[in-house]
């Protein structure tokens, strides 16, 4: 975690504040985790996941898979890194809705244990594909479904006695729209025109708006090895943290972008990929490369090869210039046939 613009305050403000820290650390430990990161949806294959054996790393998991309509691919990768648990989840799938095939992937950071992360991935998607504006107003039933499902963890998790929570960070491809919506610090990356551009912003409580927002709810923020809401949460958005709901919101920031032949791939990933790599780094390594399984394999090794001490959860989608995975081998069929008349 990097630190604030305002930089770690003189320790004698943060003494009474510190009496916190016990209470909250406690009430926001969580359970052990296990990690799953299958792709879903009916028009996706199943992929065999693949072994990379990092050097001292848990293993990765991985995946890849071309879309139903021949638009894009991808492939992800995931493993534990250096800790001993694994609280990140991916999703990616392909649904039919009204007709449209849509694409959706998303990367879900859970803290405080499993609980969080796993529920957003079992639950958001399903309950986007069902709202009845996902089609004609997108951006809406995005943010309204982000808060449902926000609101149905916290009420299937109330009998909980520790707290727990989960960024989400998530792609929608609707015909040549890609729109991103993002809570907490996992993020999302696209190559556009050949130069690197967040289509996300990091929810930290050192962003001036972000701790406007909290302290006006009456929370706090304070710095305690980083700056974190209430002494103790580093993001200042995400799914769960029922304890420090009132300052801690599921509210999603969406960015939209068109899909045209200026985009040419997507990365979704977790923190543990963006606390050691760049923006422009990541770019560069995942340009050359293809198969967008191999460069999210690329990108895993890259974090781990530079020390990333959390989880690695990397998604990368490369798009496909509009052109149906058919077209190409129809069109080189009609070129023969014409060849063969002339």
């Amino acid at each position: 975690m990097r630190e604030g613009p305002w930089g770690p305050p003189p320790s004698a403000r943060l003494s009474p504040l510190l009496l916190w820290v016990p209470l909250l650390a406690f009430l926001l430990a969580g359970r052990p985790a296990s990690c799953s990161c299958q792709g879903e949806g009916a028009e996706v294959a199943e992929a065999a996941a693949a072994s990379m054996g990092l050097d001292g790393d848990g293993p990765p998991e991985t995946a890849g898979h071309i879309s139903a309509n021949g638009r894009f691919i991808y492939g992800v990768a995931s493993s534990p890194g250096k800790r001993a648990s694994m609280e990140d989840f991916s999703e990616a799938r392909i649904d039919d809705v009204d007709g449209e095939k849509v694409g959706m992937f998303g990367v879900y950071d859970g803290h405080g244990g499993v609980r969080a992360a796993e529920y957003v991935k079992q639950h958001l998607f399903s309950n986007l594909i069902k709202h009845p504006k996902f089609i004609t107003d997108t951006k809406a039933a995005i943010a309204e479904t982000y808060n449902h499902t926000d609101s149905e963890f916290l009420k299937a998790d109330s009998s909980q006695t520790r707290d727990a929570g989960s960024t989400a960070s998530t792609a929608i491809i609707v015909g040549d729209r890609l729109l991103v919506a993002n809570v907490g610090d996992s993020r999302a990356v696209i190559c556009k025109g050949g130069q690197a551009i967040a289509v996300s912003r990091d929810h930290k409580p050192d962003q001036s708006d972000e701790r406007q927002r909290i302290e006006d709810a009456g929370g706090f923020v304070m710095w305690a090895g980083t700056w974190r809401v209430g002494g103790v949460l580093a993001v200042s958005r995400a799914f769960g943290d029922k304890l420090l709901k009132q300052y801690v919101v599921a509210d999603p920031e969406i960015k939209e972008e068109v899909v045209d032949s200026s985009l040419e791939f997507l990365i979704l990933a977790s923190d543990g990929l963006w606390d050691v790599v760049t923006n422009e780094d990541a770019v560069a390594m995942v340009k050359p490369i293809q198969d967008p399984q191999e460069a999210a394999d690329k990108l895993l090794q890259e974090a781990s090869k530079r020390g990333s001490s959390d989880n690695i959860t990397v998604v990368i989608v490369r798009f496909l210039d509009g052109t149906v995975a058919g077209d190409k081998s129809e069109d080189k069929e009609k070129e023969t046939a014409n060849d063969q008349n002339s």
